[in-house]
């Protein structure tokens, strides 16, 4: 009968044990699935489709941006003059143009600089095809500005003066009665012109800047010193054709000196016959 009781317990117990660790291993199993939707996006309040406005705003962002990128490379090339012509062609293929150069040539070194101006998607491509036009790259220097903000500054006090002007103009045209209204409205007007007229301008520059990147160039080569003589000696030779050429250079300046001379020699001829004329009698 103890026996019976005992096992009745021990049994018991065992159950009891059995489902505590089932609730407990179910309680787990739950917070682990509390835990997997608290990282999803969506239990954070964050859902896939505010992920891509977020990343479609950012790409207009970007496209807004006003951006004036400028580069400064110095190269050593094999022959300043046929890199130069082949860089011409390769700036000229990528819809670009040069706008100034300077040429150099001393005992030491032949060097070039010129300015490019290149389409801002471009820009890093023409850098790159310059690049592999050198033996040996000097300096590469790339720098960009970014001028949004004094564009947009620049395109909202546009929009306002004009919005201005067009109440002054209405302003001259209805209201305006007495000459005094009209002198007032007309001073206004003009100044306001002339603030558009910069502001238009300025905004020109701007945008000229960013749609076309510049690239200042560098293109030297190192040449054998030579020194230069103290004095120069003429050959036989070219003596000798100097004093031919100048000798024919007499010759024509005689002849043209006669003709410019034909009255005064009339004139002489005439007197000298009527001296000896006269000398005979």
């Amino acid at each position: 009968m103890k026996s019976n009781i005992f096992s009745s317990i021990l049994y018991s117990g065992l159950l009891l044990a059995s489902v505590g660790c089932s609730q407990h291993d179910a309680k787990e199993a739950d917070l682990f699935t509390l835990n997997e939707v608290a990282e999803t996006p969506e239990a954070n309040g964050i859902s896939s489709t505010a992920k891509m406005e977020g990343s479609l705003q950012q790409t207009d962002l970007l496209k807004n941006l006003r951006i004036i990128k400028n580069a400064q490379c110095r190269f050593k090339v094999s022959d300043v003059d046929s890199i130069t012509k082949i860089a011409q062609r390769m700036v000229t293929e990528h819809s670009g143009y040069i706008s100034e150069m300077r040429f150099t040539n001393d005992q030491h070194r032949i060097e070039n600089r010129f300015t490019v101006r290149v389409p801002q998607e471009l820009f890093e491509t023409v850098i790159e095809a310059l690049s592999n036009l050198a033996e040996f790259v000097e300096v590469k220097d790339i720098s960009s500005t970014d001028v949004s903000e004094e564009y947009i500054d620049l395109q909202s006090r546009l929009q306002t003066k004009l919005e201005v002007k067009q109440r002054y103009d209405a302003i001259l045209r209805n209201k305006a009665k007495t000459v005094e209204e009209v002198l007032l409205a007309e001073e206004k007007l003009r100044v306001l012109q002339e603030e558009i007229e910069a502001a238009q301008g300025r905004l020109q520059f701007l945008s000229s800047k960013v749609a076309f990147s510049t690239i200042q160039v560098d293109l030297y080569e190192t040449v054998t010193f030579q020194e230069r003589p103290e004095r120069f000696t003429k050959s036989f030779g070219t003596k000798i054709t100097e004093s031919m050429g100048a000798g024919w250079n007499l010759l024509q300046h005689l002849v043209l000196g006669l003709l410019y001379i034909w009255p005064l020699l009339i004139l002489g001829m005439g007197v000298l016959f009527f001296w000896k004329y006269r000398r005979k009698k």
